[in-house]
Protein backbone atom coordinates (compact mmCIF):
# COMPACT_ATOMS: atom_id res chain seq x y z
CA UNK A 1 0.00 0.00 0.00
CA UNK A 2 1.35 3.36 -1.01
CA UNK A 3 0.52 6.78 0.38
CA UNK A 4 2.56 8.77 -2.13
CA UNK A 5 -0.58 10.02 -3.92
CA UNK A 6 -3.62 11.40 -2.14
CA UNK A 7 -7.06 12.66 -3.13
CA UNK A 8 -6.89 16.16 -4.61
CA UNK A 9 -3.30 15.87 -5.89
CA UNK A 10 -2.43 16.75 -9.47
CA UNK A 11 -0.83 13.83 -11.27
CA UNK A 12 0.57 13.13 -14.74
CA UNK A 13 0.03 9.88 -16.63
CA UNK A 14 3.38 8.30 -17.53
CA UNK A 15 2.22 5.28 -19.56
CA UNK A 16 -0.74 4.12 -21.60
CA UNK A 17 -3.02 5.83 -24.11
CA UNK A 18 -3.40 8.97 -22.00
CA UNK A 19 0.36 9.46 -21.53
CA UNK A 20 1.37 13.05 -20.80
CA UNK A 21 -2.06 14.20 -19.64
CA UNK A 22 -2.59 15.76 -16.23
CA UNK A 23 -5.59 15.56 -13.94
CA UNK A 24 -6.77 15.73 -10.36
CA UNK A 25 -7.14 12.58 -8.26
CA UNK A 26 -10.78 11.95 -7.35
CA UNK A 27 -10.50 8.58 -5.55
CA UNK A 28 -7.64 6.48 -4.21
CA UNK A 29 -7.96 2.74 -3.61
CA UNK A 30 -4.80 1.88 -1.64
CA UNK A 31 -5.52 -1.85 -1.24
CA UNK A 32 -6.06 -2.26 -5.00
CA UNK A 33 -3.24 0.24 -5.76
CA UNK A 34 -5.45 2.18 -8.16
CA UNK A 35 -6.56 5.79 -8.58
CA UNK A 36 -9.39 7.52 -10.45
CA UNK A 37 -8.41 10.77 -12.16
CA UNK A 38 -10.94 13.31 -13.43
CA UNK A 39 -11.22 13.37 -17.22
CA UNK A 40 -8.62 10.62 -17.76
CA UNK A 41 -9.13 7.00 -18.90
CA UNK A 42 -12.72 7.52 -20.04
CA UNK A 43 -14.37 4.21 -20.94
CA UNK A 44 -17.79 3.39 -22.34
CA UNK A 45 -20.13 0.86 -20.79
CA UNK A 46 -23.26 -0.48 -22.48
CA UNK A 47 -25.87 -0.54 -19.73
CA UNK A 48 -28.99 -2.68 -20.00
CA UNK A 49 -32.23 -1.36 -18.53
CA UNK A 50 -32.49 -2.99 -15.13
CA UNK A 51 -34.53 -2.42 -12.04
CA UNK A 52 -32.58 -2.79 -8.81
CA UNK A 53 -34.95 -2.38 -5.89
CA UNK A 54 -36.80 0.92 -6.22
CA UNK A 55 -34.23 2.65 -8.41
CA UNK A 56 -34.32 2.47 -12.19
CA UNK A 57 -30.93 2.17 -13.91
CA UNK A 58 -30.69 4.40 -16.99
CA UNK A 59 -30.12 2.28 -20.12
CA UNK A 60 -27.75 3.16 -22.94
CA UNK A 61 -24.07 3.87 -23.34
CA UNK A 62 -22.57 5.58 -20.31
CA UNK A 63 -19.07 7.04 -20.03
CA UNK A 64 -17.07 7.11 -16.82
CA UNK A 65 -13.49 7.32 -15.54
CA UNK A 66 -11.95 3.90 -15.02
CA UNK A 67 -9.27 3.28 -12.37
CA UNK A 68 -5.58 3.45 -13.32
CA UNK A 69 -2.80 1.56 -11.58
CA UNK A 70 -0.86 3.84 -9.24
CA UNK A 71 2.46 2.92 -10.89
CA UNK A 72 1.29 4.57 -14.13
CA UNK A 73 0.95 8.05 -12.60
CA UNK A 74 3.44 10.48 -11.05
CA UNK A 75 2.78 13.35 -8.70
CA UNK A 76 3.16 16.89 -10.06
CA UNK A 77 4.97 19.17 -7.60
CA UNK A 78 2.95 22.33 -6.86
CA UNK A 79 6.12 24.45 -6.63
CA UNK A 80 8.25 23.36 -9.61
CA UNK A 81 5.26 22.16 -11.72
CA UNK A 82 7.11 19.04 -12.88
CA UNK A 83 6.34 15.40 -12.29
CA UNK A 84 8.44 14.06 -9.48
CA UNK A 85 9.09 11.18 -7.17
CA UNK A 86 7.93 11.51 -3.59
CA UNK A 87 10.08 11.23 -0.50
CA UNK A 88 9.22 11.27 3.17
CA UNK A 89 10.88 13.36 5.88
CA UNK A 90 10.40 13.27 9.64
CA UNK A 91 9.85 16.76 11.04
CA UNK A 92 10.94 18.05 14.45
CA UNK A 93 7.48 17.51 15.95
CA UNK A 94 7.55 13.85 14.89
CA UNK A 95 5.15 14.11 11.95
CA UNK A 96 6.01 12.53 8.61
CA UNK A 97 5.51 14.72 5.51
CA UNK A 98 5.86 14.18 1.78
CA UNK A 99 8.59 16.09 -0.06
CA UNK A 100 9.42 16.67 -3.73
CA UNK A 101 12.59 14.85 -4.77
CA UNK A 102 13.41 17.54 -7.36
CA UNK A 103 13.16 20.75 -5.33
CA UNK A 104 12.88 19.48 -1.75
CA UNK A 105 9.64 21.38 -1.12
CA UNK A 106 7.14 19.96 1.39
CA UNK A 107 4.01 18.79 -0.49
CA UNK A 108 1.55 18.32 2.39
Amino acid sequence: MSNHIKKGNTVEIISGNDRGLRGTVQWVYPKKERVIISGINIVKKHQRPMRAGRTQVQPGVIEFEAPIHISNVMLVCPRCNQRTRVGFVQQEDGSKVRVCKRCGEVID
